[in-house]
């Protein structure tokens, strides 16, 4: 991925979640990817490095920091060829209704489970 889109997989998962709720904190993406915070400091670091995203202070709680992608950033968070979404859109679109319905429900009971857990 990192060839054809200019970052890792890791990064371009960061960057998408972090354009699609900005203002979340490292703590927070951290629980939305299921992953201990300290396993995203590299790749946070590493994106701030590359001015793809930044970490302000939060106006509401000054010990708090969120994070928010830059306009350089903003350019990696959409669909692009040679993603993980593209391919998945690009199947979707040759789907029937009722087999993405059925694989939705599936899904959601996988991971219905897996939070049991």
């Amino acid at each position: 991925m990192k060839r054809e889109v200019g970052v890792t997989g890791p990064q371009r998962l960061v960057l998408r979640l972090v354009g699609r709720t900005p203002g979340i904190s490292a703590g927070g993406l951290a629980e939305a990817l299921h992953v201990h915070p300290s396993t995203l400091t590299g790749v946070l670091e590493r994106l701030a490095r590359r001015r793809l995203l930044v970490r302000k202070q939060d106006p509401s709680d000054a010990r708090r920091a969120v994070l928010e992608l830059t306009e350089r950033g903003k350019s990696f968070d959409r669909v692009r060829a040679g993603t993980v979404e593209a391919a998945v859109l690009r199947v979707l679109s040759s789907v029937d209704e009722r087999d993405v319905a059925v694989a939705q429900r599936l899904l959601a009971a996988l991971v219905a489970e897996l939070e049991k857990h």
